[in-house]
């Protein structure tokens, strides 16, 4: 597989969105001078067989040609093969003119991964291929099965670039840092993500990555005093302390949706001396925000509660409704949602040309969640 050059600009981007003239106003968004649009493609779930590999390649051209042009994954999802089937969805889409400049890829690293199917033996397998070869030590790895050491993401960047055939990702998250709380005391966490950062600020300067961030599970949605909470205004700094004022931390994924809203209702996040909710943080830092889990791994496609519907006219599905209400809310960018199928693209992107809700229409939602 050849590999595409390039990465997203500004011209690319907008050039993308312009050829969708029937998209209502707010699909797409800009942010970092890109333009984003407000519903993205993820590759988390599914078996790691050929057939979903093969329904992947398929859902990601589809998305692609019907108006999303951000794509999440990463090196762990499916063992590898869910950035695979990226990589030949991306090549397939370049053969019928497609350009890289256009397309959004995301993807993460901090899980020691396995390669297409799981060892009968992980430990072994783990052994042999991060420890016996040097890549990591023992102490670089916190709960046994994650790592933000610099040699270790550099080594999963290369293999995403190949699996992706890409020259450049265009977001580069630490997966889940948070992990490393559960062994690591603060202090040296702080530590181990400055030296991430300053791999990754060299890793934008050699075009591997354009920019940075870090995607999460629990550290933004609970009390400042949990174990696993980040802030993210320390985070900033720390980007500011590996790369200056020009540094290239841009972009947050958190979790997000009708039964996850903390991002939007708890303020924890402590900036300028005023306390905050993480999506507000993150307006205020100028950071991108991907919101995933808008489905809740499909659990919220069905039975959701009568009012939405009758707050979130026009819809079909409780399916877009639940991408509506999170694509809908202040601060998010994307809204991201797993889809391995043609059909749920299809549906999914029905949003494309309808309008966000308007915000009192959400505050409205969860002040009657």
């Amino acid at each position: 597989m050849s590999i595409l050059t390039g990465s997203a600009t500004p011209e690319g981007t907008k050039r993308y969105r312009e050829r969708f003239v029937d998209a209502a106003d707010g699909h797409f968004r800009e942010r970092n001078g890109l333009a984003f649009s407000s519903i993205g493609l993820g590759t988390y779930l599914g078996n790691a067989d050929e057939q979903t590999d093969r329904r992947y390649v398929q859902a990601v051209k589809r998305a692609v040609e019907i108006g999303v042009n951000v794509i999440d994954s990463a090196i762990n999802y499916r063992f590898q093969r869910s950035e695979r089937s990226v990589g030949k969805a991306l090549a397939q889409l370049a053969a019928k003119g497609l350009t890289r400049d256009e397309l959004i890829v995301a993807t993460k690293a901090g899980f020691l991964s396995f390669d297409t199917t799981p060892p009968s033996n992980p430990k072994k397998y783990y052994e042999k291929t991060y420890i016996k070869t040097g890549l990591l030590k023992i102490e670089d790895i916190a709960a046994s099965s994650h790592s933000i050491a610099p040699r270790f993401l550099e080594n999963q960047l290369d293999r995403s670039l190949k699996n992706l055939g890409i020259e450049t990702v265009d977001i580069f998250y630490i997966h889940n840092p948070e992990t490393q709380l559960e062994e690591v005391a603060p202090e040296e966490f702080m530590k181990r993500l400055r030296n991430a950062f300053e791999f990754l600020e060299s890793a934008v300067e050699s075009n591997k990555i354009r920019m940075y961030g870090i995607a999460t599970w629990s550290a933004f949605r609970g009390s400042s005093r949990s174990r696993g909470f980040l802030n993210l205004a320390d985070i900033v700094q720390l980007a500011r302390e590996a790369g200056g004022d020009s540094h290239h931390f841009g972009a947050v994924q958190l979790p997000y949706n009708f039964t996850m809203r903390e991002a939007y209702t708890t303020r924890n996040q402590q900036l300028d001396g005023k306390v905050r909710s993480t999506l507000e943080a993150a307006a205020d830092l100028g950071l991108t925000v991907m919101a995933s889990a808008s489905m809740l791994q499909s659990r919220l496609s069905r039975n959701l509660p009568d009012f939405l519907s009758e707050h979130l006219p026009g819809l079909d599905s409780d399916s877009q409704r639940a991408i509506q209400f999170v694509r809908s809310t202040p601060g998010v960018t994307t809204a991201l949602v797993g889809m391995s199928r043609q059909s749920h693209v299809e549906e999914n992107l029905r949003l494309a040309g309808i309008a966000p809700a308007p915000v009192d229409t959400i505050q409205t939602l969860l002040n009657a969640a």
